[in-house]
């Protein structure tokens, strides 16, 4: 009897969590036996992961396509020139400094850049 009870108090707090999660939204789909089932709406993540990743992509690129174009021993002339600026421009020395990846495309880019 008592193993009926908890079974029942399962079931009962499922509910209650499935509940909840409706409150933030819903969607009614037509399962294959027809039955209309109505289930919460998947959250998104807060973060677009995807975003980031081609935001960085991106920034990458504009780097190596600056190297290539500028030069590398120009290239590090500026980043050096902000390293003795301001604070923001410190800032942007570190984001702007030579990376491996940048180097890399940097060199595959050169011979297109001329």
């Amino acid at each position: 009897m008592a193993d009926t009870f908890r079974e029942f108090d399962k079931r009962l707090s499922r509910i209650d969590r499935k509940r909840a999660r409706m409150k933030r939204g819903y969607v009614t789909v037509v399962g294959r036996d027809g039955l209309i089932v109505t289930k919460p709406r998947r959250m998104r993540r807060s973060l677009p992961l995807r975003g980031i990743l081609l935001l960085v992509l991106g920034f990458v690129g504009f780097k190596a396509i600056l190297m290539a174009h500028l030069g590398f021993g120009i290239y590090q002339d500026r980043v050096e020139s902000l390293q003795r600026g301001g604070l923001a421009e410190q800032a942007g020395a570190v984001v702007m400094a030579a990376d491996p990846v940048s180097e890399f495309l940097a060199i595959r880019l050169r011979p297109y850049l001329k």
